[in-house]
């Protein structure tokens, strides 16, 4: 959408006129730079909705993995005997749980977050890309309080990380991307379909287990490594341990398969964003 602003006439207000884009893929940044401050209120309004009112705070960011990762090594370290590439189970399963839970996180707030804040789009107009912004945003949050845990059982498990450290912030950009991407899609097929929201905990469910968190890639055959690297949260996934733990170096070639397909999954959840965005304030 565009937003022009005309010359009144003496005496009269001046008229703000919104427009819909003329274009396929508008995503007009500028607007989107202007109500900056909107999207830094909500996301501080969302970290402080989750722990309001609440008797530990933010220590439920850190009970939530810490306990996934108990169950996970009793079960599939312990009972199954599920590989993990010569690391101790517990930091092994943690590593990957703090991407995890970050993407699981922001992808089932931003496919619910126009539904959510339908009371505000129906009021007032500002860019709509403002609000899965933000569901993606807000999550960082949590991200950056498991971290420290993680950093502390490294130094309990006498892990070093390698040089590959550097490269965090490009595996969390990817994973950040990829919900982004698919809470696109999620967000605006949700304002006209609300089943869509009873599907989203499967589709987590579901990509978790597709995705390297409780079994390393090397149990994956050969055969089948191709189709598996469609899942970019693989990537992101070995890229972390690869990262912290010192494990083999992951392979690019499946990380540029999995930042291709979101590349794909971005430019089409935009361009269908923005082609109903008109219409979210009459349906939702």
């Amino acid at each position: 959408m565009s937003v022009k602003v005309t010359q009144p006439r003496a005496g009269e207000p001046p008229l703000t006129v919104v427009e819909p884009a003329h274009r396929l893929l508008d995503l007009d940044l500028r607007a989107l730079w202007q109500y900056r401050e909107l999207l830094y209120f909500l996301i501080w309004r969302d970290v402080k909705v989750r722990y309001k009112q609440t008797a530990i705070g933010f220590t439920w960011v850190i009970i939530q993995p810490l306990v996934t990762m108990v169950i996970f090594t009793v079960i599939f370290g312990n009972f199954a005997n599920i590989p993990s590439d010569g690391l101790p189970y517990p930091i092994f399963s943690f590593t990957a749980l703090l991407p995890w839970s970050y993407f699981a996180q922001a992808l089932g707030q931003s496919g619910r977050s126009l539904v959510g804040n339908a009371g505000l789009i129906s009021k007032v107009y500002f860019p709509r890309l403002v609000i899965p912004l933000v569901a993606v945003s807000s999550p960082l949050v949590d991200f950056a309080v498991s971290f420290l845990v993680l950093l502390g059982m490294m130094v309990w498990f006498s892990v070093t990380p390698t040089w590959g450290v550097l490269l965090l912030p490009v595996f969390l950009l990817l994973a950040a991307l990829t919900a982004f991407a698919v809470g696109l899609w999620l967000s605006a097929l949700n304002v006209r379909y609300r089943d869509v929201s009873q599907l989203m905990p499967f589709l987590v469910q579901v990509w978790m287990y597709a995705s390297p968190v409780i079994y390393p890639v090397s149990t994956i055959p050969e055969k089948w490594r191709l189709l598996y690297s469609l899942n970019p949260m693989v990537g992101v996934i070995e890229g972390f341990r690869w990262a912290l733990l010192g494990k083999s170096s992951p392979d690019f070639t499946v990380m540029a398969v999995g930042s291709a397909i979101v590349l794909l999954l971005l430019a089409g959840g935009l361009v269908y964003f923005k082609r109903v965005e008109s219409s979210f304030a009459d349906v939702i």
